[in-house]
This record gives C-alpha cells, sequence and structure tokens, in this order.
C-alpha cells in the first residue's frame, strides 16, 4: 500500500510482478477475503485489518527483542528474591540498592518469608532466588533440583544488657549465667535437641520469654529482662543498651546460602545479585 503499485512493490522486494500478484492471491485464499484492491492498489477492510495487525506483531516482536536482549546482558528483566527476617533486614537492602543502581531498569520484589516455605516457593516458580540458612550443628537438606551456595558464617552471640556484671568479658558460656533469666528464640527453639545450648541451662537457669522473634528478644534484653543468643547480622545496627558477646563451650553458628533452581538458564540479573551480596557479605 505504501509504494502505490504491484510494480514497486516487486522492485523494492526484489522480486517480479507477477510473482507479488501471487503472493496477495495466496493471502486472500487463505483468509477467505479480498485484501487489495488493484487499481489504484489499496486495501481493503479486511486488508486494513491484516496491516493494523501486523504493525501490532511488528511492535511486539521489536519489544520482545529489546527486553530478551536486556535479559541476556543484565539491564533488564525481573528478579524475585525471598529472605527471612534478619537477612531481608541488613544485608538485602544493600545488596539491592547496588543492583538498582547499576541497572536501574531491572524490576526488582522482595518477598519476607519463613525459612519452612523456601523450597516450596523456589520449585513453585514464585521467587528466583532466596537467602536461606542452616547451623552449623544441625545442617540442613537441600531437595534435588536445587542449588545452594554459602554466602556467610553469622555466629550467635550471647547478648547481654549493657549493664550486666559480664558485660566487660571476652566472650561467655551459658554456664556463666546459671541465674539469668533466658528469652528463648527461634534460635534455640528450631531444634531443641541438636541446639548446643540444649541441656545447659541447668537447674536454676530461668525461662522467662519463651518463642520470642529476634527483634523482640533485642529489645527484651535492651530492657534488661533477660539475655539472650541472637544471629550477630541482627546486632549490626543494636542499641547502646545492649553489649553482644562471642559464645564459647559451644560455639554456635548460622550459615547462609544463596538457593535457586538447579538449572543453566540463569538470568544475569540473577547472577549479577548473587555478586552484589556477596560484595555486601565481604565488607562486613
Amino acid at each position: 500500500m505504501r509504494l502505490g503499485s504491484f510494480a514497486a512493490a516487486a522492485e523494492e522486494l526484489g522480486y517480479t510482478q507477477s510473482a507479488v500478484s501471487q503472493q496477495v492471491a495466496e493471502l486472500e485464499r487463505r483468509v477467505g477475503a479480498r485484501v487489495v484492491v488493484r487499481r489504484p492498489v489499496r486495501a481493503t477492510e479486511a486488508g486494513q485489518v491484516l496491516l493494523d495487525t501486523e504493525a501490532a506483531i511488528s511492535m511486539s516482536m521489536s519489544r520482545a527483542a529489546t527486553e530478551l536482549a536486556a535479559l541476556a546482558d543484565g539491564t533488564g528483566g525481573e528478579v524475585r528474591l525471598g529472605a527471612f527476617i534478619s537477612a531481608a533486614a541488613s544485608i538485602v537492602p544493600l545488596a539491592l540498592a547496588r543492583l538498582r543502581a547499576a541497572h536501574p531498569a531491572v524490576h526488582i520484589t522482595l518477598r519476607e518469608l519463613e525459612q519452612r516455605e523456601t523450597h516450596a516457593l523456589l520449585f513453585r516458580g514464585e521467587i528466583d532466588l532466596a537467602i536461606t540458612f542452616d547451623y552449623e550443628h544441625a545442617p540442613g537438606r537441600v531437595p534435588a533440583g536445587l542449588v545452594q551456595e554459602h554466602l556467610m558464617d553469622d555466629p550467635i552471640m550471647v547478648v547481654l544488657p549493657v549493664g550486666h556484671p559480664l558485660a566487660g568479658a571476652d566472650s561467655v558460656t551459658p554456664a556463666d549465667l546459671p541465674s539469668d533469666a533466658w528469652i528463648n528464640t527461634a534460635v534455640d527453639v528450631r531444634d531443641s535437641a541438636a541446639s548446643p545450648v540444649h541441656g545447659d541451662r541447668g537447674s536454676g537457669q530461668r525461662l522467662d520469654f519463651d518463642g520470642m522473634d529476634f527483634r523482640t528478644a533485642l529489645n527484651l534484653v535492651a530492657a534488661g529482662l533477660g539475655v539472650a543468643l541472637l544471629p550477630r547480622l541482627l546486632l549490626l545496627d543494636a542499641p547502646p543498651s545492649v553489649v553482644a558477646l562471642p559464645m564459647r563451650q559451644p560455639t554456635f553458628v548460622r550459615r547462609l546460602y544463596t538457593c535457586r533452581l538447579d538449572t543453566r538458564g540463569v538470568s544475569a540479573s540473577i547472577r549479577r545479585l548473587e555478586m552484589y551480596l556477596r560484595e555486601v557479605v565481604a565488607e562486613l
């Protein structure tokens, strides 16, 4: 239609005029309607529908090509990250900020989740990458079909009020705190049989606060109401009213990992986020 004649169209395409006429006739046979008025050459209503559809398809193909190129080089696409609360509150914002600054076209979503949800969400395709954890004394199991890579070790610390008699010590053991009220958190209720402090809190030790989340436990310690075991990662912005000491005999280490589907088709954006997470933890 743009050139106004079959002869001009044939010349631009490098075909004979009869070949162009045959192609148009075949198209009309397939759609069951006349698409071109020959003299002067113009589209019928059916032909205009085809022209409009072709324009929309061309635009979609061009957009898809652009998005695929962005996925390939990591400048675009989507990353859906899942992380448990203390990772989501500490290392994740720093890593996501680096990804956003370097690649603003990447669409980022973050889902705060429970550890037990992680594998199912990955298998269902609801998240692309997860930050998971286990404990050195109680290794976790990775299901077939997932790949897990070590990200960092996160020591569990004994957290005391700043005015506690042992606040100036280099390290402590649970046995050093026989009369303190313990604030029980997810650290030592996750698997009490495997916990290195299970059975070490002898008679006389009190459990006054049970099943607290980490933030609640930290605030209870800050208020002078007891002592707790908390991961060091959570203590990066701890209030000055608490002191965190390394635990000895036993030591207690939480291990963090990145976890995703075991597939060759990992997008460049996911790879970049994994890289930024490693950069952030290396700087802690």
